[in-house]
């Protein structure tokens, strides 16, 4: 397994910042083909740990024979439920872990007493 690591403040510009290291690495892996929607997950996940923890995140990105998973690691250990009922349409927020549940192949959530992770998966089918 090959991971690649970054660290982020808790900005609102490390969001952008984190979706770029995402398609970066992926591009120079040759994962072209799960860019799109592994950028988009990483969006709404750093968007989560930004606004909600308000702590500094560590994103990781493993890649094994054609599968990545994204974690990303926030200093909040509060616990997060897996996604519940949608939102309503009116709803301005709330649809984070549900795009990530629709999204992925698998995805979880860990508490680690230092803080929680969110991760997901996706397999390439190129």
């Amino acid at each position: 397994m090959k991971e690649h690591r970054r660290a982020f403040a808790s900005d609102a510009c490390s969001v952008g910042a984190a979706r770029h290291f995402v398609a970066q690495t992926l591009r120079a892996i040759g994962l072209t083909c799960v860019v799109d929607v592994a950028c988009l997950l990483t969006s709404e996940l750093v968007t989560n740990a930004v606004v909600h923890a308000g702590s500094p995140v560590d994103l990781v990105v493993a890649v094994t024979d054609g599968r990545v998973r994204i974690e990303v690691h926030d200093r909040l250990d509060r616990l997060l439920s897996p996604a519940g009922p949608p939102p309503s349409t009116e709803a301005s927020s709330g649809r984070g872990l549900h795009l990530v549940d629709a999204l992925s192949e698998t995805w979880g959530i860990q508490h680690d007493g230092t803080g929680k992770s969110v991760w997901f998966a996706l397999t390439s089918t190129s």
